[in-house]
């Protein structure tokens, strides 16, 4: 089977080689080194991930059993994920003995679960020695198939665990338990729904492998090249809005793709060489590449596959996550155009003081009436499933209409039609790229399992709270840099499974809703997106503008850090679920928009501190002015931990500071 690193929307050529191949091994450290299997073998594995699709999307329309479904499920990512991602470099393109008996190996053990029927759920308490052998090979099976598809973290995590869960009553409190056996702690894992088949593996199953189907669909038609056309037509093809044009178009292909790597690359490839030209430095490029492909992943409707995640963990309609997550997108996007605009005048003043310089040159794009007159209906691509969802459908029929709905209308355009050949394509490719998906949360299942077998979550929340000393704030703050670490070893989901039942129950036992405890987490574990070593957007933004790929990751931390002081509102403010669209007590719609006021203007206020320019370049103690008074407009709760009821109303105290740091500049500005 043919596997193209770089996403359809890249045009052939527009990287040269060397950096074609960095690009294509950093995405390979996110999805894995494919193999390219020639004739009949690749023939074959095309059929197995078409037949992959297909089950999902019959899954979608008809009732399968809910254990069936995630059985087959783990099946198919282990059969195609032993086919396709070789054991080693060294094996590419080729399928090894071993892998025949990987997968010969797989398909027994998941026809052994699915024979085995009520029977084997009911005796997990007794199981017989049989059942412990497949235990113990679907394990294997699991961990193996995840280090080919993502790396050797997760499953070395993983490991862990399972250590903690056998010998935990060697440790010393308040971390010990009372220790498990192989006959307790393996079926638990294994045959039980709180292991690898829990959860996480049931949003894998019947949400997240539609959404990917749904995302190669559209990248088939041809949806993301019009987002990035469209997006330099608006700005007029003009470097001097090559930033802006940054911003637009990851919005417009975050929604559809949920990719941040694919975006960053899809984006880097065309505005690079317009950013270079209107004087961003190579470094400040990369980062704002990578700013704008982490946005993929918490930019509505489809965001990250987390987000499927966390409505399976509250138990809500994803249409309700959806909701949560428009003012924060919307927020964060608005934080990287307060960012994007202060570079534009730094860069002004730095030309202007530069009359050598030769002008940069306009980019040809078509006007923005043809674009949409033409392509216009790939904007359906963005509503089609919100739309759905509101008439009623479920999130699973809902994608699935909007498959269908994105089909036909690719039609209208004979270049967009999605032919049978397409259409093949696209659901091999969808498949494909669940696997890596499916087997990092089925890796996770390992530790949530241990977790809810031995109470790791509840001890762990008792303890970050006790060293918080009861401090909300500070709790919040253990929080994020928990998430955070955690980020640092393994992707966005894993990220997010792992703290949702560890650091996530901390929160709520300190009153924090539950909804708002979770977006909290998810939006620490997004950092992970940027966060070396699993820092691949801002790694993937440095191979194309050749800048260090650690300077590059810091710069893509300076244009995300003002945006990432926002969920602290969401865990520490009485009144700051209001920007998740929910409300408490009393509150209205007025008291909404205000929070709005308040988090845009701090954002605004943080991005000059970080940027060290607003009306001219700041001195060091206005930037720490303009820091206090972000903070003090996004995150009142701030000055309150330091220093309780000091200030009655901090977030007005930080308003009028932010309007006299203005008015310096304004008047320096004009002398």
């Amino acid at each position: 089977m043919s596997s193209t690193a770089l996403p359809p929307e890249v045009p052939p050529g527009a990287l040269d080689d060397a950096t074609a191949r960095r690009v294509e091994e950093l995405i390979e450290q996110e999805e894995g080194a494919q193999n390219r299997l020639p004739g009949l073998i690749g023939h074959a594995a095309v059929a197995i991930a078409v037949a992959m699709s297909l089950f999902h999307l019959w899954a979608a329309w008809d009732i399968v059993p809910t254990t069936t479904l995630r059985y087959v499920h783990v099946g198919f990512a282990m059969v195609l994920g032993f086919a396709l991602f070789p054991v080693a470099r060294r094996f590419r393109h080729r399928l090894m003995a071993w892998d025949l008996g990987l997968i010969a190996v797989a398909v027994y053990v998941i026809w052994y679960l699915i024979s085995g029927g009520d029977d084997l759920q009911d005796r997990y308490i007794f199981p017989e020695p049989m059942d412990i052998v497949v235990g113990w090979l679907l394990i294997a099976l699991v961990l193996e198939v995840t280090r080919r598809s993502t790396g050797w973290i997760m499953p070395a995590v993983a490991i862990a665990f399972l250590l903690y869960g056998f010998f935990g009553n060697h440790l010393s409190p308040p971390w010990r338990h009372q220790g498990y056996g192989m006959d307790r702690l393996i079926p638990h894992i294994t045959i039980t729904l709180e292991g690898i088949f829990g959860t996480a593996v049931d949003v894998s199953a019947s949400l997240i492998v539609l959404f990917t189907i749904y995302g190669a669909i559209l990248g088939a038609t041809g949806a993301g090249k019009f987002f990035v056309d469209f997006s330099f037509s608006l700005t007029g093809g003009k470097p001097s809005s090559a930033g802006r044009t940054v911003v637009l178009s990851s919005f417009l292909l975050g929604g559809p793709s949920g990719s941040g790597v694919a975006t960053t690359v899809t984006l880097g490839t065309v505005a690079w060489p317009m950013m270079r030209q209107v004087g961003y430095r190579a470094d400040d490029a990369g980062g704002l590449l990578a700013a704008g492909g982490l946005g993929a992943i918490i930019s509505p409707p489809v965001m990250g596959a987390a987000a499927f995640l966390i409505s399976e963990y509250l138990k809500i309609g994803y249409l309700d996550v959806i909701v949560m997550a428009i003012v924060p997108t919307c927020l964060y996007y608005a934080s990287l155009l307060f960012m994007v605009e202060l570079d534009q005048r730094r860069i002004a003043a730095r030309a202007a003081a530069d009359p050598d310089a030769p002008p940069p040159v306009e980019m040809k794009v078509d006007p923005v009436g043809k674009l949409v007159r033409e392509y216009g209906f790939h904007f359906s691509t963005l509503v089609a499933i919100v739309v759905f969802m509101l008439m009623g459908y479920s999130a699973t029929l809902s994608v699935l209409y909007a498959m269908a709905v994105a089909v036909v209308l690719s039609w209208l355009k004979r270049e967009t039609a999605i032919t049978p050949r397409k259409l093949v394509g696209a659901l091999a490719s969808g498949a494909v790229q669940s696997v890596g998906i499916a087997a990092t949360c089925a890796c996770a299942g390992i530790i949530v399992g241990v977790i809810t077998l031995t109470g790791l979550g509840l001890k762990f929340s008792d303890i970050a709270i006790q060293a918080a000393g009861g401090s909300l704030v500070i709790t919040a703050v253990y929080t994020a840099l928990i998430v955070w670490v955690v980020g640092l070893a393994v992707p966005v989901t894993a990220s997010y499974i792992i703290c949702a039942v560890v650091a996530a129950p901390a929160l709520m036992k300190l009153g924090v809703p539950d909804y708002a405890a979770h977006m909290f987490v998810f939006y620490y574990a997004v950092l992970s997106e940027v966060s070396p070593p699993t820092a691949l957007s801002p790694f993937a933004a440095s191979a194309i503008t050749g800048a260090g790929p650690y300077r590059t990751t810091l710069m893509a931390w300076k244009y995300t850090l003002p945006a990432f002081v926002l969920p602290f509102v969401f865990v520490t403010d009485p009144e700051g679920v209001g920007l998740l669209l929910n409300m408490r007590g009393d509150m209205t719609w007025v008291d909404v928009a205000w929070q709005i006021v308040l988090a845009t203007l701090g954002l605004a206020a943080l991005a000059a501190a970080c940027q060290g320019w607003l009306l001219r370049a700041l001195a060091g103690w206005e930037r720490a002015a303009l820091t206090l008074a972000g903070l003090l407009m996004v995150f009142p709760a701030s000055l309150d931990a330091l220093a309780p009821g000091l200030l009655p109303h901090p977030h007005l105290v930080g308003l009028a500071l932010a309007l006299l740091l203005m008015g310096v500049q304004w008047r320096s500005a004009r002398g």
